[in-house]
């Protein structure tokens, strides 16, 4: 209803809890929670979008993996071959960098100005800048469409925040689930297009010309696909639902309504509030969303510098300890991977969480992928069919235990701050793991270089050191989610 000043007045709403909620009119966040109340199902158009958003981003932040090793060859920047994973190293890094300086500041906009304006700028940005790296013409050129498609793409942060708004307490383990599964299938359907489409005039000399626009440039069409995609998105996008809480009127006006609200909400409701969230509490003095972020970034270090891994020791020489597989091949792998994610985080995960909490299937998940990385090195002795067998399985069980492990502490981050925080917190998140995703890269491709040098090493030769290091890291990250580091709310306590 409006008020004879023309201001937005507030709406009062049963409540099942038997306590009263109240809604304003116009608000678009008000509307998003009063269809919640109205139907406690899964708000299955709204998962589409964060799912579709989620895809969105995740495309073009490892897609380049795969080509990128022929990339950086044929850029001619490396004068031997052992030095092309330095420099890919700092290729890859760049995007993380890039949303490094900036995640933060979007966090706070979607926070100001809604979650649908950051992420459909974010989008366009996709659209424009992941193009133009397939156009690249030199090294420095790639580095800098990568590290303006980071800097502009803020939205992860914003789309968690979203994910949780968009549906009730009992979805919102799907609702994340279904983020860190768009995510994890990003980061493998990505690198799987830019295996099967890079080099198209050489893969397919049938259909593509050598003369043609994608023999000049043999990376742009994988990179197209993306951007045409986000194009698609990004239109989509025009019937997104705001969620963000929008209420009109004076600042003495609003005072009143929450004063009001107060008085109306259930006490239990107001008990069990200020128990668990504290909404005026500083962000970085919040130690369970803090030490939940920590562990995230961990974790995701740990992945990032996995991904980049797994792609130069597959493409690289058998030589040097690696398995002389084609990037078609790589793909190949990517996109099996890639269907398991899907039929794992939709049907098996949100069971896990159920039944073991989000920081003990996170536990258990870390500690299983370390025979797994163990194994890796030893895989260079094996011969087809066998090898590709062995191959899909672990990368397959790999990937899933890393989105079981990213999921879970989605789940602890979001919860541990209100709806007015999410966007912030989640740019934090993404801050410190933009940070640790930069380093990642530069240090998988410095290591990856160097271990290729020592193939007759005391200590762990060639590619069994980078391995073990991975192991190292994960096996800090699975340390970091005990007590008294990580702090969890009082509903976590169980695990």
């Amino acid at each position: 209803m409006v008020d004879e000043e023309g201001q937005s007045a507030p709406l009062l709403e049963k409540e099942t809890g038997g306590g009263r909620r109240m809604y304003v009119e116009g608000c678009p966040g008000c509307a998003v929670d009063r269809r919640k109340a109205a139907n406690p199902g899964i708000p299955y158009g709204s998962f589409i979008y964060v799912w579709i958003v989620t895809l969105c981003t995740a495309l073009p932040i490892s897609s380049l993996f795969p080509f990128l090793y022929f990339m950086i060859r044929d850029l001619n920047v490396a004068k031997r071959t052992e030095d092309i994973g330095f420099y890919a190293g700092f290729v890859g890094a760049s995007f993380m960098l890039g949303r490094c300086l900036t995640s933060t500041a979007w966090g706070i906009m979607a926070d100001r100005i809604g979650r649908k304006p950051v992420v459909v700028f974010g989008i366009f940005s996709v659209v424009v800048f992941n193009t133009l790296f397939g156009l690249s013409v030199s090294y420095w050129m790639a580095i800098a469409t990568r590290f303006l498609l980071g800097a502009l793409n803020g939205l992860l942060g914003p789309i968690k925040a979203y994910a949780i708004e968009v549906c009730r307490p009992e979805h919102e383990a799907l609702a994340l689930s279904l983020v860190s599964t768009a995510w994890g299938i990003g980061l493998i359907i990505g690198p799987a297009l830019g295996g099967y489409l890079a080099m198209p005039a050489e893969n397919f000399p049938n259909v593509f010309s050598p003369d043609s626009l994608f023999g000049r440039f043999p990376y742009f069409l994988p990179c197209l696909c993306t951007s045409a995609f986000a194009a698609a998105v990004l239109i989509s996008c025009i019937w997104m639902p705001e969620t963000l809480h929008k209420h009109k009127g004076s600042e003495n006006e609003n005072q009143s309504i929450e004063g009001l609200e107060a008085h109306l909400i259930d006490p239990e409701e107001k008990v069990e509030e200020s128990g668990s969230l504290n909404t005026k509490k500083s962000l970085f003095k919040n130690w369970p969303l803090m030490s939940s972020i920590i562990v995230y970034c961990i974790f995701s270090f740990h992945d990032m510098a996995y991904t980049e891994v797994f792609s130069l020791w597959a493409e690289s020489d058998k030589k040097y300890g690696g398995l002389s597989l084609s990037s078609e091949d790589v793909g190949q792998v990517l996109a099996v991977t890639g269907a398991s994610l899907l039929v794992y985080q939709l049907f098996l995960y949100p069971r896990i969480n159920k039944i073991l909490g989000p920081i003990n299937s996170s536990r258990i998940a870390a500690i299983l992928c370390i025979p797994i990385l163990f194994a890796y090195p030893y895989m260079t002795y094996l011969s087809e069919p066998g090898l590709s067998i062995i191959l899909n399985i672990a990368s397959v069980i790999k990937n899933n235990l890393a989105v079981t492990i990213i999921t879970g502490t989605f789940i602890l981050q979001n919860n541990a701050v209100p709806q007015d925080q999410r966007g912030a917190a989640n740019g934090l998140s993404m801050t410190g793991m933009s940070f640790f995703k930069a380093v990642a890269p530069a240090g998988a491709g410095i290591v990856f270089s160097w271990a290729q040098k020592r193939q007759h090493g005391f200590f762990f030769p060639g590619d069994q050191m980078v391995f073990f290091l991975l192991n190292v890291i994960e096996l800090l990250g699975f340390i970091l989610t005990f007590k008294p580091f990580l702090a969890v709310l009082e509903q976590y306590n169980r695990n």
